[in-house]
């Protein structure tokens, strides 16, 4: 470490002491830290919470209306007629709950996801979502009609400025419903204006996937009397929505359904879970594609889309095998259906995990077989009913399918006439598309048979490796293939090694992704670790041009009891601390305590390939990390790499020991 009186100019260091901790309370995490809890480019995202709030209450069955209104001041109103939020005092905390609702991080109605729960559906997850709305505004204030009364208070910055205010509600005056009007605090934000498309996109798509609610967006004019006013009523839902979007004239007709669990459902599906779909195919032009989870946006989409491409692609493959249209030499893929489909779809999710607060992604995995069991069957039925339209839709897929397969066979063509004989142990995939094509570095035999049985052999090879792969950090690089191991990796990818300074030829390159899969625990850690030390010291190409990448097996499965409307369910965890988490969630559903079973995997050998497979390597729902240099660049991975591998750092290596050897938990 530096001396910091070595430099003159250096400032004098601050006391680390106990004063030195600080504990942020109430919303204060979300003034210091507001890029953590929305986006902060506008303040679309905090209008946004408000009217899913008011979303979630039409969900619920207990509002018809919306109405947004953009006032001349820079404020915005949000308007529903549900059943208003609750106003008396919370029977722990002793403070309204309105007041909660606006003020205090994690506290809402939507944690219950039971038969007796206030949402059975919502996008609410954290209980953070107003609350950041209410900590990044100027002014904020609320009105809430129920039980025939009337209540208001106000907050500037999170804190109550006008306590709370009953009265008795005028004949006049509705029956129930809350109205919150905020004035975004601009400080917080790139932009103080509203993206006028986006907010109406919103407004609009909130009107399709609720049949029957009228959405209303008011802008106020400066100096009129008359403000612009924009409705949307959309009775035909989905496929009415997009019809409209659509620049291309589609194929065959609209493929729509919707389809949602019974009581009565045996499958690992809560009772109400399920989705609506519509799905347009299109010869060419641009592709619209829309997903939502409980009404709320996932413009990054995730694992629902994930589980309509799944149902779409085998449908369309099992008729194509039944009537016998694939021409000789032709495999499909999942992308050949899917790069041509454009589609509005709405899942409901009992409880959703999102990626990250303003929940862009939908990362549930049995979202992908909830989908997919429900679009698959109707669409296999559908073809079916319609052979000609059938017909028509496995012509477009068999083009593209051959159009990617002559693209693919052009690459082919300029790779060199000479072939390096694979190793006998890879089992290699049947794609010749690196695009697509992966391969995973896998611990033992017995975890590599495992993954031989559980992965997708169109485009996932193996290659197991026997023990411990050698330190390779100070090792020449021609002597590195007298190490067998070491030489059968180089022979798979295709690629030679390589220092930093060089260009090594790609054009040999056989895989776009190439995939440590190790055992989860100490061991597989240590492997994991010279695997990648082989790849920055002799291929730090293949690194840099992201096609390195460590997959990341659970540690434990839980086995959960049936609570509530969730079934009985396998729940995965990564380590220590998911399994934590898990087991708080199923306390929160209702779980009795104990009432589940923890297995703990010693290694990647005792998964079965249903097991791997769906943990570890689905696309659609495993773990995996690009592996790239960081901000600090190649030199500081050398530097660390060098401290960690090399063969006289041991002083280097103790004294690391020392600094942080308390922060390890031993494995044993």
């Amino acid at each position: 470490m530096a001396n910091p009186t070595a430099n003159p100019k250096a400032g004098k260091p601050g006391k680390y002491e106990e004063a030195s901790i600080r504990v942020l309370k109430g919303l204060e995490p979300v003034k210091q830290r507001p890029g953590m809890y929305t986006r902060t480019d506008n303040p679309l995202h905090v209008v946004q919470e408000v009217i899913d709030n008011a979303a979630d209450e039409a969900l619920a069955g207990h509002g018809k209306r919306i109405a947004v209104t953009l006032h001349t001041d820079g404020s915005v109103t949000v308007d529903d007629d549900g059943r208003g939020i609750p106003f008396g005092m919370h029977p722990e905390e002793q403070v309204p709950v309105v007041e909660i609702v606006f003020t205090r991080l994690h506290a809402g109605g939507k944690f219950d996801k039971g038969s007796s729960g206030a949402y059975s559906f919502s996008g609410g997850l954290h209980g953070v979502g107003v609350s950041v709305t209410n900590a990044l505004a100027k002014r904020l204030q609320v009105s809430v009609w129920r039980d025939g009364r009337v209540a208001s208070l106000a907050f500037s910055g999170g804190d109550v400025v006008e306590t709370l205010q009953l009265r008795d509600r005028t004949a006049s005056e509705r029956r129930q419903g809350t109205s919150v009007r905020v004035w975004p605090d601009h400080r917080y934000f790139e932009s103080a204006d509203l993206p006028r498309a986006d907010l109406v996109h919103l407004l609009r798509s909130k009107a399709v996937l609720m049949p029957g609610v009228t959405v209303t967006l008011t802008q106020e004019k400066a100096g009129q009397k008359d403000a612009e006013v924009q409705t949307w009523l959309y009775k035909g839902g989905l496929r009415d929505y997009l019809s409209q979007g659509l620049v291309a004239d589609p194929l065959i007709p609209l493929f729509e359904g919707e389809q949602y669990a019974s009581a009565n459902e045996t499958e690992d599906i809560a009772e109400g879970e399920g989705a609506a779909w519509c799905v347009a195919f299109t010869d060419d032009g641009q592709t619209l594609r829309e997903s939502y989870v409980n009404l709320i946006p996932t413009v990054a989409g995730g694992t629902h889309e994930s589980g309509l491409k799944d149902g779409l692609f085998a449908a369309v493959k099992g008729f194509i095998e039944m009537h016998a249209l694939l021409p000789k030499g032709v495999k499909l893929m999942p992308e050949d259906v899917f790069s041509r489909a454009s589609f509005v779809l709405s899942a409901k999710v009992l409880d959703p995990q999102f990626q990250g607060q303003i929940k862009e992604r939908l990362n549930s995995r049995d979202a992908l077989r909830l989908v997919s069991n429900y679009v698959r069957p109707a669409l296999e039925l559908w073809l079916n009913q319609h052979v000609e339209y059938g017909r028509k839709l496995a012509d477009l897929v068999i083009r593209q399918a051959q159009t990617r397969q002559r693209a693919s066979q052009k690459v082919e063509k300029r790779k060199g006439s000479g072939v390096a004989v694979l190793p006998g142990k890879l089992t290699d995939c049947e794609s010749r598309d690196i695009a697509l094509n992966e391969v995973f570095l896998v611990e033992g035999d017995s975890a590599g048979g495992s993954a031989k049985m559980g992965r997708d052999k169109e485009t996932q090879a193996v290659l197991p490796l026997r023990g411990k792969v050698l330190n390779s950090w100070e090792v020449e690089r021609d002597r590195l293939f007298a190490n067998n191991e070491i030489h059968d990796i180089a022979v798979a990818i295709g690629v030679d090694p390589h220092g930093p300074d060089d260009t090594p030829d790609f054009s040999g390159l056989r895989y776009g992704k190439v995939c440590i899969l190790s055992d989860a625990d100490v061991d597989g850690s240590h492997i994991q670790v010279l695997l990648l030390t082989l790849f920055f010291r002799h291929f730090p190409k293949l690194i840099e041009r992201g096609h390195v990448y460590v997959a990341k097996p659970p540690l434990f499965r839980v086995d959960a009891p049936a609570r509530g409307k969730k079934p009985a369910a396998k729940i995965y965890a990564l380590d220590d601390g998911e399994l934590t988490a898990s087991l708080d969630k199923l306390r929160k559903e209702g779980a009795r305590e104990a009432s589940w079973a923890i297995s703990r995997f010693k290694g990647l050998g005792e998964m079965s390939a249903e097991q791997l497979w769906e943990t570890t390597l689905n696309p659609e729902t495993r773990r995996l990390l690009q592996v790239g240099f960081g901000a600090n660049g190649f030199g500081a991975v050398v530097q660390s790499l060098t401290k960690l591998m090399g063969k006289g750092e041991a002083a280097a290596r103790r004294e690391l020991m020392e600094l942080h050897g308390d922060e390890v938990e031993v494995d044993v």
